[in-house]
């Protein structure tokens, strides 16, 4: 039986704005499909509650619209987009696509999924072209150095070799997470919104990310494949704000 829960539609689009909550399902099996729907479903009753942070969720491209048209709260990602616009373009995912179908925004250039720096800046003015967010991910502070020049909305700071491992790189590298943050608030004069990734699996993580200067974290397997989605949601999302104090 199809889940679907009539919520009401918003009056305007969702401003973004920090702290940010990115929860990226990836392909995992319980982030695709009913499961996919179900915890986005339990993410935006959790926005309901917590109005401080923004939160997104980052979806595969064949469940992106129906959660969209199921969440009033949340924003909705894709997890890639590619630089090229409507047209003789088979497999590809546009800026152009992702308005068409209200689509939020997107993530460029993941450590899964990524692509020469000339299609991430070409990506980018795309989908500013579109009024499409991005998050951008970078994995080493030379990249962080490089992309942040192409003034993206956000850029996240995640280190390949921590993700998925459980071991945060606030814990394993927070001086060169410190250092990355301020690369990307200074060189942008604000402009770009600084996020960190990789490995975050807990309450202490995220706060200890938001001390050492990012504006939001980038989230995926420590929440979509856990038992307690909401209660992890919650508790990493307390520690956000307790780590702004």
């Amino acid at each position: 039986m199809t889940l679907v829960v009539e919520r009401p539609k918003l009056e305007k689009k969702i401003k973004l704005g920090p702290p940010i909550f990115i929860i990226n399902f990836k392909l995992y099996k319980q982030g695709i499909g009913e499961n996919a729907l179900k915890l986005a479903q339990i993410i935006d009753d959790i926005a309901h509650d917590i109005k401080e942070i923004t939160f997104v969720v980052a979806v595969n491209f064949i469940d992106l619209v129906r959660i969209k048209e199921n969440v009033s709260k949340t924003l909705v990602f894709a997890q890639h987009v590619d630089p090229v616009e409507f047209g003789a373009f088979t497999g590809h995912i546009s800026p152009s696509l992702l308005k068409e179908y209200d689509i939020d925004g997107t993530l460029i250039n993941h450590s899964e999924r990524k692509i020469p720096e000339k299609d991430i800046k070409e990506a980018i003015n795309l989908c500013k072209k579109y009024e499409i967010l991005q998050c951008v991910c970078a994995g080493s502070v030379e990249e962080v150095e490089r992309l942040v020049n192409f003034t993206p909305t956000m850029l996240a700071y995640e280190p390949p070799e921590l993700i998925g491992t459980g071991i945060a790189v606030s814990k394993a590298q927070p001086e060169i997470l410190s250092k990355a943050m301020n690369i990307i608030q200074t060189k942008s004069g604000g402009k770009v919104i600084p996020l960190c990734g990789a490995g975050i699996s807990s309450a202490e993580d995220a706060k200890r990310a938001i001390e050492l200067g990012a504006k939001g974290i980038l989230v995926a397997s420590a929440i979509v494949k856990s038992k307690t989605p909401a209660e992890i949601i919650e508790e990493m999302a307390i520690a956000m704000l307790e780590g702004i104090s």
